[in-house]
């Protein structure tokens, strides 16, 4: 069963808009969705996130997100 629009044929804004809203129903669909709709929701998610990182394989990345920049933070 196809599950909305190809993230591939999806502009930037919009696989931005859709990542963010996936990220706030995340939570909702953990806790309250049957499984079969967090699975779907799920799926969705990484086949959004699988095309932003297709787009931006060289994403800036913040220092202290790597685990040097945790340690420093300690």
């Amino acid at each position: 069963m196809a599950m909305g629009v190809s993230p591939a044929e999806l502009t930037d804004d919009d696989l931005l808009r859709e990542l963010g809203h996936l990220y706030e129903t995340r939570m909702e669909a953990l806790r309250h969705a049957p499984d079969q709709a967090y699975a779907e929701h799920t799926q969705r998610m990484a086949q959004m996130e699988a095309e932003y990182l297709r787009r931006r394989p060289a994403r800036e990345i913040d220092p202290l997100r790597l685990r040097e920049g945790a340690r420093a933070r300690s």
